[in-house]
């Protein structure tokens, strides 16, 4: 093992001629090896603990569940004790079963039993044989012995948490070896206002409302969480060192606690001096400087064991895999290692591993949660859009810098990475304990894994709560069939939502009034789910539902309708309004909030799912009704917005754009909804003016306050040439300062001069080959490509031609030219070789739309006719 410097001694290092002199502290190879030990606590009693995370340990052959003791702040471990083994089902009654060799002979078959099941689809009975194996990984051998097989795709520690009733984020504790579900008590004064809200729902409903008040009435704890950022040598620049290979050194680790720890470990190198500190130098941070990688690697790993909750920004794909490599490169035994590597998913031996990356880029989080504040899934994005801060900015590659920028540099990606989580009191954490309690899912799942998934979650976890048998995709469609009306949009199943038409122009005051939660009611009020919709009643068929030929159950509620009207009800009637009650502390109200945007996440999803063919609940019918009753609900409300004599400028989906309406009417209008239709409409947003292109879903939209909404508008895309996004962000920038019609004449003419002065800046060749460039990230090495070869890789193949190294990870930047391939890569281009057209091109292509919908021809900016008229 090698030397821990202090940053004393360090930075007197290059005045030292002897390295004796040095000051270090020497560690023996005996206590690092046992620092390196992963503690675990198991006992037989515990407090009150949260449960993060079930798994299946291979080498116990048993469940894992992980709980957070709010107490010490660590990671307890229970393994089941109920003797609880794998299995799934199959409709072979069990002499067949027995018959067949390859089941009962095989070293993982435990027994077969006879359970019976409800099947939802036929609203039966269903006596099915259950077939009980000792490990997991065997039921996906052994399904494919019987003709078919029901529930043999679920995860093992799903399929646990579904027969336990467990349900991650809530409270539990350890009683006598056992695993103890903790009563929560409510206050009675809330239970009596919750049940007063519900009091003319059937008792089924009112049942689960008495079960889900405490998943929202629980605080959430306080994580004890690290975040942890690496940075790896790399000797060319825009490569991206390849993690399975993790040949290159470890230069800077950065560790950040939510307790205070801030921590940059450094690894001396000869080349590089610790130099004058940055601006945005850490002087809070400790720094300590390693002679030893490796020793570097086991001061990382012995923080992390210490902390029960690891938070990293893509380190599923990059930090854990590199470190974890490197650390066996270097000869540190796996035993010592606490990062496990499973598929594309780097997980804790002991505690659990947040990739924030992932969670960030899960599409209901960004729109729903965050109101698409980023629009791109960088670090570097997302906080600046939720924090107001970002990465500190450097010229050269991590490796070229000091120590002191490289610190900085490092130790911001770390404290960004932990402020995603601390930022508004701590809401990202609360909302992933919210999410876990609604969907049923390990913390680590739930972060990883898109709304689909939650949702399939719970609908299993709800299945097997009232023994219901969970059906076989292709069950489902041999029962309802496919949808049947016609779908406008090409590649749709069926017919979607309606979309109005607006006229082209400018219109100021315009109020937009907006369905509460549209598809989320018309589920509830329909009782729309997989089973009821055309039902296997034949009284039931005289229920249609408009614009199809389908119809609806009457008979029984669906199992769809009673958790989205669940979800959708507890939102609307009690935590939105709670959320800003004033008479509530300002703790409650943050709490009440995140509890809303969950739901919300949720119940906006829960209708596209059965829609979507990868879904194993696909329903066309069912998903085809939410749509069809929504286009007849929007058409109804147009109509009589119309008749009361209010100027309907635009109907999308679930959206009324109304010119200057008097505050009565839409009162009027409101109140017509909620008694002809059942449902709820409201005034959503109030744009100063919006400027319609006079195309569906493409319009701008100015706030009150200035500030910008544009819809169905390409400028923002990652790869679009820095000038033109510049140009781009300048045009939304004047349009925001127009406060009426008059003004509005004018930025057009300063919007015409931005558009202008892009064109002649690249025509006279004033821009720099940055600028211009095209950045792509390379996701394959060049020799995988075949079939097709996009114009990054043909500038790759470039570089590669002259010797530079390209592969798998690199950012190749280009830019277009005039030769036979049209590109060349930045480091071999000139300024001179630009192809003026193929630019042009791309402003037209990014602002087009945004002219339309200002009744600005681009040709016109130009003063041309044609394209070819740029030579």
């Amino acid at each position: 093992m090698g030397q821990q410097l202090t940053l004393d001694s360090f930075i007197t290092r290059s005045k030292l001629k002897k390295r004796k002199k040095v000051h270090v502290i020497r560690r023996k190879v005996e206590r690092h090896t046992k620092a390196l030990e992963i503690k675990v606590t198991e006992s037989k009693n515990t407090g009150p603990c949260y449960l993060l995370s079930v798994v299946y340990d291979g080498k116990r052959q048993k469940a894992l569940v992980k709980l957070y003791d709010p107490q010490t702040e660590d990671i307890v471990f229970w393994y089941d004790n109920t003797g609880h083994l794998p299995y799934f089902l199959t409709d072979l009654p069990p002499d067949k079963v027995h018959e067949i060799d390859k089941i009962v002979n095989h070293p993982s078959f435990d027994h077969v039993e006879v359970v019976e099941k409800y099947d939802l689809l036929k609203d039966s009975k269903v006596r099915m044989t259950k077939i009980v194996m000792k490990e997991p990984r065997s039921v996906g051998i052994v399904r494919e012995y019987v003709p078919k097989a029901w529930e043999a795709h679920i995860k093992y520690h799903n399929n646990y948490i579904y027969d336990t009733g467990l349900i991650p984020g809530m409270l539990y504790k350890v009683e006598n070896g056992s695993l103890k579900k903790v009563d929560i008590k409510i206050p009675e004064d809330i239970v009596k206002k919750v049940e007063e809200l519900f009091k003319g729902e059937d008792e089924e409903f009112k049942k689960l409302v008495r079960e889900w008040l405490p998943l929202f009435q629980l605080p959430p704890p306080k994580l004890k969480r690290l975040a942890l950022d690496i940075e790896v040598y790399t000797a060319t620049k825009n490569r991206i060192p390849d993690p399975k290979e993790a040949t290159e050194r470890i230069i800077s680790v950065s560790l950040v606690g939510s307790d205070g720890l801030k921590k940059i470990l450094l690894l001396h190198r000869k080349d590089a001096e610790f130099g004058h500190k940055p601006s945005e130098y850490p002087e809070d941070a400790e720094i300590e400087i390693f002679d030893s990688e490796r020793q570097l690697i086991a001061e990382v790993f012995r923080t992390i064991n210490s902390y029960p909750i690891l938070l990293t920004f893509n380190g599923d794909n990059f930090d854990l895999p590199y470190l974890h490599n490197r650390a066996k490169r270097l000869g540190i035994s796996e035993k010592y290692i606490p990062i496990i590597i499973v598929e594309d998913e780097a997980r804790l031996k002991k505690g659990i591993h947040i990739d924030l990356y992932r969670f960030f880029n899960n599409k209901a989080i960004q729109v729903y949660a965050f109101g698409g504040k980023y629009k791109e899934f960088t670090l570097d994005a997302i906080a600046s859009a939720l924090l107001g801060y970002s990465k500190v900015v450097i010229e050269a590659v991590a490796s070229d810098l000091t120590l002191s920028e490289l610190a900085s540099y490092n130790f911001r990606d770390a404290q960004l990475t932990l402020n995603l989580t601390t930022f508004n009191d701590d809401l990202v954490m609360k909302l992933i304990i919210l999410l876990m309690r609604i969907s049923r899912l390990s913390m680590d799942e739930l972060t990883r894994h898109a709304v689909s998934h939650w949702i399939k979650n719970l609908l299993y976890w709800v299945h097997r709560r009232n023994n219901y048998l969970i059906p076989l995709a292709e069950d489902i469609i041999a029962e309802k069939g496919e949808a049947v009306t016609e779908a406008i949009i090409k590649g749709k199943k069926y017919a979607g939502a309606i979309v109005v038409k607006p006229p082209a122009g400018v219109y100021f005051n315009v109020t937009v009034m907006d369905f509460a939660s549209l598809y989320p009611s018309i589920i509830k009020k329909w009782n729309l789910s997989y089973e009821t919709v055309r039902c296997p009643h034949p009284e039931c068929q005289s229920n249609v539902i408009p614009e199809t030929k389908h119809w609806v159950c009457k008979k029984r509620k669906g199992i769809t309708a009673l958790i989205t009207g669940l979800l959708r009800d507890f939102r609307v009637k009690i935590y939105k309004k709670a959320a800003k009650n004033k008479a509530l502390s300002k703790t409650e109200r943050a709490w009440y909030d995140i509890v809303q945007q969950a739901m919300k996440v949720f119940i906006n999803a829960s209708y596209g799912v059965f829609g979507a063919s990868t879904f194993p609940l696909y329903c066309p019918p069912a998903a085809e009704s939410v749509t069809a009753i929504g286009r007849y609900a929007i058409k109804s409300t147009i109509a009589k917005a119309r008749e009361l004599g209010l100027k309907v400028l635009y109907g999308d989906t679930d959206s009324l754009f109304l010119h200057n309406p008097p505050e009565e009417k839409i009162e009027e209008l409101e109140k017509w909804v909620e008694e002809e239709l059942g449902l709820e409409i409201e005034v959503d947003k109030i744009y100063r003016y919006v400027a319609f292109s006079g195309r569906k879903k493409n319009y701008i939209g100015i706030y009150p306050d200035g500030s910008v909404d544009v819809k169905g508008l390409v400028g923002k895309k990652r790869n679009t040439p820095e000038f033109v996004k510049k140009a781009f962000y300048s045009v939304l920038e004047a349009l925001g300062k127009v406060k009426n019609p008059e003004e509005f004449e004018k930025v057009k003419a300063l919007i015409r001069e931005i558009v202008r002065e892009s064109y002649n800046r690249l025509r006279n060749r004033e821009l720099t080959l940055d600028e211009l460039a095209f950045k792509v990230f390379l996701s394959k090495n060049i020799e995988e490509y075949v079939k097709t070869v996009p114009q990054h890789v043909r500038a790759a193949k470039m570089l590669k031609e002259v010797g530079l190294d390209v592969r798998k990870g690199d950012i190749v930047m280009f830019v277009k030219v005039r030769s036979k391939y049209g590109v060349k890569p930045v480091q071999l281009a000139k300024i001179s070789e630009i192809d003026v057209n193929k630019y042009v091109e791309s402003i037209e292509s990014t602002f087009e739309q945004l002219l339309d919908a200002l009744n600005i021809e681009f040709k016109e900016i130009m003063g041309i006719s044609k394209l070819e008229a740029f030579f």
